[in-house]
Order: C-alpha cells, then sequence, then structure tokens
C-alpha cells in the first residue's frame, strides 16, 4: 500500500501501523522505505511514501532492496534503474566475528529501530538498529546506508555496541558482505588503485582503497571503496563464490584487526562504499567518473577544504640532508622566494634532544625536539621571521613517533613506547629492531606530548606546514611484519598486540583532527612512512590529512619526472591529486621545467639548491608560479584530475597526459601533454567535462599565447593538434571557457 505523507499524518492509519508493527517512508530526494517496529517511530516531513516489509535505499540512480524477515536482514536485490537487473543474489549485507562466533544479517536479529539520516554534503538515507535476538543479547548493531544525488553510489558504515556485562571481542568485520551474479570466469577485478588487473580468487591489501569487479561480457560492474586505514583494510572478491567483501582485515593475517569493546561500550567501524555501473568495456571509467565525483563532492578530503591550496613547495631534504643552520636556511631561501616557491619546509636537522651535540647525522636528536641553536642563533623565530619576511609561509620535518635513546622523554617515560615481544621498547622503523632508536606508542600519553610539541611550534614560530614523518605502525622497509604494533599488555587504549593496530591509527587520525581544531590552517603532510607501506595513500589519510609524501624520486630529468607522472597517474584519479607530495626533484637540474610541468599534475614540491640557478633562470621559475596561483583562484584546478583521453600510463617511448578541469563549473582548467622520448612529435588532444555549446579558448602557459579557439564539442569530439619538437618535453595549456569570439 502507498500513501502519501499527508494522508498518514491525518488519517487513523499510522495508528493501525504502528500496532502492526510495520512502515516505510520515502525521502523527497532519495526514497528510503523501511520497516518500522516501534511505536515512537518519527516520521520527518520530508518523506511523502510509505510501504510494507523492505527497506529501500532508492535514489533514482541506484536501488537497493533490503528485507527483514524471519529474523533476518539481508540484501536481496542491488540494481541501476537504468537496466533493473539485479547484481547480487539474496546475501547477508554484513557480517563480523564476535568472541570467535560469527554474525551476519541471518543470525537472528529483533529490529529495534530505524531512522532517517543525512550527511553536510547531500548524502541521505537510513540507519537499522538491530539486537542479537537471545535471551541474554551480547550486542547491538547500527547499519548505516547513505545515498548521494544522481549518484549509483551507497556508503555505509557499522556502529556495533556491547550492552552485555562483559568485554567482547570484534574481529573480521565486513561493512559489505554480498554475492554477486558475476561469474569470476569472465570477470577482470581492478586493484591496486584500480590501475592493475587480476584474474581469479583476489584479496587485496593496503594499497587497495578501491577496487573495481567488472564483468566482461555483461559490461558492468560494481566499484568497492575501502575507507580504512593504512594496512588493515581488506577488500576481497570470490573467496567463496563470486562473492565480494570490504572490510578489514582478519585474523591470520600478516597485520590482523581486532578491537575489544567494554560494556555499554560502542565502536564505530571505518566506511565503504559501492558503485554501480554498466554499458562499459572499461571498468576504470567509474573510477574516474562516478568514484572521482563522489570523493570531490561529497567525501571531501582535507586538501579539497582548504580555502588556499599551496601551489609550489619547497623542502630543505635534498641536497643537504641534516647538514643546515641558520645562514644556509637564509640563502636557499632567498634563492626560492626568487623562484616564486610559497611554502618553504625545513627537513630533518633543525632539532635537538636536551644535552644533546649538533651533529649532520640522520637519525638523531628525536625526541625532545627543541632547536638546535648552535645552528640557528636565537632559535627558529629568526629563521622563520626571515621565510614569512621573504612572502613564503615556514614548514619543519617532525617524526611523529621517534625518540633516541638519550631523549629526556625517552628517559622519563619508556612507558610511552611500543613494547617488543620481550617487554623491552620497540623500534617499529627499522628491521634490526637497534638499540638506540625507539618507537613512541599513540596508545599512551605520548599522543598529549606531541600534540602539545607541534601546537607549540604552531604558537611559538608561526609553523604552517608540518611534515610528519617515520613509522608509527609498521614500517615500509621492514620485512618482518612481527615487528610492527605494540605487544604492551599494560598500555590504556589497546589490550593487545592486535587491537593495537586500529588503536594506533585511530588515536593517529585523532591527532590530526585535533591539530587542524587548534590550529585551522596548518597543513598536515603524513609521510608514507607513516602510513606504513611504501607510496602507501588512502582515503582514511586523505580525510584526515591534506597530503601525504609519497616518493623520494632524485633522478635528474628525463627520468625523474617520468617517475613522477607515473607516481601521479597511479594514485589518481582514485585519490586527489593535490594530495600526492611527490619528491624529490631538483630545482638546479639543467632540465627542471620538464620536471616542474610534471609536477604540476599533482602538488608540487620541488626540493635541490636553487642558489646554483642563474638569474634568467629563476625568473622563467618564478613565471611558471605566478602562473599557477592564476589558474588556481581561476579555476580550483588543484582539486580535479583526470586522464587524458587516448593516452595511458607514462612510460618511456611514448606520449602521456593529463587534465585539471573543474568538472563542476565546466569553465576550464589546465591541461599537461608530454612527449617522453616518442618517435612522432605530434599527437591528436581530446578534453573532457567542457559545454558543447561553448566557445574556449587554448592558451600555451606560462605566457598565456593564444593557440587554438573551439567549441566545447570540438574540443571534446574532433580535438586539435599538439606539437613538441623536442624529444623529452611537455606543453601545458589554460583551457577557458564562454569566451565571446
Amino acid at each position: 500500500m502507498l500513501i502519501t505523507y499527508e494522508e498518514f499524518k491525518n488519517t487513523k492509519f499510522s495508528d493501525n501501523l504502528k500496532k502492526a508493527n510495520k512502515s516505510l517512508i520515502s525521502m523527497k530526494k532519495i526514497v528510503v522505505v523501511f520497516l518500522g517496529l516501534l511505536a515512537n517511530q518519527v516520521f520527518a516531513q520530508d518523506y511523502s511514501a510509505i510501504r510494507n516489509d523492505m527497506i529501500l535505499l532508492d535514489n533514482g540512480v541506484v536501488v537497493r532492496k533490503l528485507i527483514y524477515s524471519n529474523d533476518s536482514l539481508y540484501s536481496s536485490s542491488l540494481t541501476l534503474r537504468s537496466d533493473n537487473e539485479s547484481y547480487i543474489h539474496k546475501s547477508k549485507d554484513f557480517s563480523f566475528f564476535i568472541d570467535d562466533k560469527q554474525y551476519n544479517g541471518f543470525s537472528g536479529w529483533t529490529l529495534m529501530d530505524t531512522q532517517i539520516i543525512q550527511d553536510s554534503t547531500g548524502g541521505n538515507g537510513v540507519k537499522i538498529l538491530l539486537r542479537e535476538k537471545t535471551d541474554k543479547p551480547k550486542i547491538q548493531v547500527e547499519l548505516n546506508y547513505l545515498l548521494y544525488p544522481a549518484l549509483p553510489l551507497i556508503r555505509k558504515w557499522i556502529t556495533i555496541s556491547n550492552i552485555s556485562t562483559t568485554e567482547i571481542k570484534l574481529e573480521s568485520l565486513n561493512n559489505e558482505d554480498l554475492i554477486t551474479k558475476f561469474r569470476n570466469t569472465h570477470s577482470i577485478v581492478y586493484h591496486n588503485y584500480a590501475r592493475m588487473k587480476h584474474l581469479g580468487r583476489f584479496v587485496g591489501d593496503w594499497h587497495d582503497p578501491v577496487v573495481v569487479v567488472h564483468q566482461i561480457r555483461q559490461r558492468k560492474g560494481i566499484a568497492l571503496g575501502n575507507e580504512a586505514i593504512g594496512v588493515l583494510k581488506r577488500t576481497a572478491y570470490h573467496t567463496i563464490n563470486n562473492n565480494i567483501e570490504i572490510g578489514l582485515t582478519k585474523p591470520g593475517q600478516n597485520f590482523p584487526f581486532r578491537k575489544w569493546i567494554k560494556p555499554g561500550e560502542s565502536w564505530q567501524g571505518p566506511r565503504s562504499f559501492i558503485c554501480l555501473y554498466s554499458n562499459e568495456d572499461d571498468g576504470f571509467q567509474v573510477v574516474e567518473n562516478e568514484v572521482n565525483e563522489f570523493v570531490i563532492k561529497h567525501m571531501i578530503p582535507r586538501i579539497l577544504q582548504i580555502k588556499e591550496k599551496p601551489t609550489f613547495v619547497y623542502n630543505t631534504w635534498n641536497p643537504f640532508r641534516t647538514a643546515i643552520n641558520d645562514t644556509l636556511i637564509w640563502d636557499v631561501a632567498k634563492a626560492a622566494s626568487e623562484c616564486g616557491i610559497q611554502e618553504f619546509i625545513i627537513d630533518d636537522g633543525w632539532q635537538i634532544n636536551y644535552n644533546g651535540e649538533s651533529s649532520t647525522n640522520r637519525g638523531v636528536n628525536f625526541g625532545d625536539w627543541l632547536v638546535d641553536e648552535k645552528k640557528f642563533q636565537g632559535g627558529l623565530k629568526p629563521t622563520f621571521d626571515s621565510i614569512k619576511a621573504l612572502g613564503m609561509k615556514p614548514g619543519l620535518w617532525i617524526s611523529l613517533a621517534s625518540a633516541t635513546g638519550d631523549a629526556r622523554v625517552f628517559i622519563e617515560h619508556p612507558e610511552w613506547f611500543v613494547q617488543r615481544p620481550d617487554g623491552k621498547p620497540g623500534n617499529l622503523h627499522y628491521e634490526s629492531n637497534q638499540e638506540g632508536y625507539y618507537s613512541a606508542s599513540f596508545g599512551t600519553d605520548w599522543y598529549d606530548y606531541i600534540k602539545e610539541t607541534i601546537l607549540r611550534l604552531v604558537e611559538e614560530y608561526g609553523l604552517a606546514y608540518a611534515k610528519l614523518d617515520l613509522a608509527v605502525v609498521t614500517s615500509p622497509y621492514v620485512n618482518n611484519d612481527s615487528i610492527s604494533g605494540s605487544y604492551a599488555t599494560d598500555h590504556p587504549y589497546h589490550k593487545d598486540h592486535e587491537e593495537s593496530f586500529i588503536v594506533l591509527y585511530e588515536r593517529l587520525m585523532k591527532l590530526f583532527d585535533e591539530l587542524h581544531q587548534e590550529a585551522p590552517d596548518l597543513f598536515l603532510d603524513c609521510t608514507f612512512e607513516t602510513a606504513g607501506k611504501l607510496q602507501l595513500m588512502d582515503y582514511a589519510i586523505a580525510q584526515h590529512a591534506e597530503g601525504n609524501w609519497l616518493a623520494n624520486f632524485e633522478e635528474p630529468s628525463p627520468l625523474g619526472p617520468l617517475r613522477v607522472r607515473q607516481m601521479a597517474w597511479w594514485r589518481s584519479p582514485a585519490l586527489p591529486a593535490s594530495s600526492l607530495v611527490i619528491g624529490n626533484l631538483p630545482m638546479n637540474d639543467p632540465d627542471f621545467e620538464f620536471g616542474l610541468k610534471s609536477l604540476i599534475g599533482t602538488l608540487p614540491i620541488v626540493l635541490g639548491d636553487p642558489r646554483k640557478i642563474p638569474g634568467d633562470k629563476r625568473k622563467i621559475i618564478h613565471n611558471w608560479s605566478s602562473w599557477m596561483q592564476r589558474m588556481q583562484k581561476k579555476y580550483d584546478y588543484m582539486s580535479y584530475r583526470k586522464d587524458l583521453s587516448g593516452f595511458g600510463e607514462p612510460k618511456e617511448g611514448s606520449w602521456d597526459g593529463w587534465q585539471r578541469i573543474n568538472f563542476q563549473s565546466k569553465e576550464g582548467g589546465i591541461f599537461g601533454v608530454f612527449r617522453q622520448g616518442a618517435l612522432e612529435d605530434t599527437r591528436k588532444v581530446f578534453l573532457k567535462d567542457l559545454y558543447p555549446d561553448e566557445n574556449y579558448v587554448i592558451r600555451l602557459a606560462p605566457n598565456g599565447n593564444i593557440v587554438y579557439k573551439a567549441s566545447g564539442k570540438e574540443l571534446m569530439q574532433t580535438g586539435f593538434t599538439v606539437q613538441i619538437n623536442s624529444t623529452y618535453d611537455a606543453n601545458i595549456y589554460e583551457v577557458g571557457g564562454k569566451i565571446k569570439w
């Protein structure tokens, strides 16, 4: 039976419905039909229709039917409105283990409540509250589903509450646990940021924030987004029979998830999403389009939230390493400012421990985070003031969870550090576990200590950029995975080694959030070493830190720029390109302009010795910096990136390219075309995300000379020819719309 909200309000039907314990609500934009069992069910006026015994998620694009029947809650179908054929069989919807007992949608539940939910970005959906149906229930489960306007995507997360009188152990959490209709023999899995292909049974790892299962014959598939953090994410296909799982690692894996929940407490798991598509032969297109749109408009990572995104950053690590002082920094900063650098980051070597001695060796003086006044007379303030006087924002490198044995903090608080199996303080960053270097634990009061340290640097010196580095949970350089987490059983925030993984990660993200609250203008760069694996970046990090220092490429042109573009292509557009901080190309490379053009596809961070750059080249680089700033103000291009049509992975002997066009305004943006040793000197270029009937002008950067005029339709369907005469070179262009000729 279908009635309007007004009819529901003005008749006795609502009373009868409550007595029957059945209700169905439809939202104005996103229809959510659900079974409600409580007489105090609240009906919002924005919802307009009801039906019997199902929970129906429908935004006019994607439809998911959930059935509550015989004490079970399960997904019965998952369809696109455009074809109306379900992608799944009857499925258990979710699964997890409590105290070694498996729970899923068929485990026996009492439906306690349903509520309309929404988020601040346009998401609308439903929360379903289930209670274990036994004489002595242990748990209550909250399932949350959100849909978004015009997207074939459903976001989901689970909260588990302990309603018993004893502590419970949660493991093997799957937000999504569905049986697809995709036969594995005719399916391809796109994994590793959806850039690589896999056949057959698949269990993903930390490099899988998004995976696509593509059914070749049916020309459709599902993108599986996993917002879990670091090495704890697990996305799988065909582990049983054409099934998909999105969630956290299981017991027996190298980094198993475990969470102990005390009586009366709840724990909310990470979010995930599924995104359907059809009529496509390429499984990656859903990542570039629908997933990309969802991330930009609804997930909104930190880099997209800041008003002034950095477009040109310098770091001292290459070539100076730790051999730095105030005189050198002043000379380098002056040269950098003449090149148009906006943010100047001082890397390792500025710090000293109490009673420590100055040293140019790396890996020393960690923990106390005092300024080495033998290198920086009067502290960092004079140096930072000089950097700011030159028109740049100052930044520092800090190891988030490291201390050397001579640090006062380690001597006074050895209990703040991770423990090895033998109970001694541990070293997560190096395989040897050598004495003299130790890793602090965010499962202790070290959290407050390092937070206060960073905020002190903000308050005293005006710190604007924090490069936060080295291992916190596990290390990209350690092959022995047992050297990870903390084996302490007496730390206040985790009970055992398995639980330490999620606790250390969660408290790291909490630290980032609190730093943002207290220092809103501080840019946080969470390096891949802190993330835990080589060149690791994911949705969780992107939602809590503005950037991620992904790599250290020091090769001269043309190899260095190629490696930068390869890394940027690999990680984007699954992740925001501007969150990808790719070092260490030197500014004083004779062919640096090729490197700079390559870096414009990400967050341009440069290194090297700018003092060695001749004055005329400094002016050229400054012109590029000014151009990038103008383009950012004009188009916000830093929020966008897609592959350039017809171009693939950057490689030697070929052409590659990208576009950073604002697909929301469609007024334009920038794009880059690269010749990497290709034999031909011309290529046809096709753009996307323009208005077909608008006129556009293409200008060559950075001088702005007009090279082409055409309608959006022509640029997208006919294209235009780019000529690059040098074997290794690139052209960067502005494309601007709504032009009257």
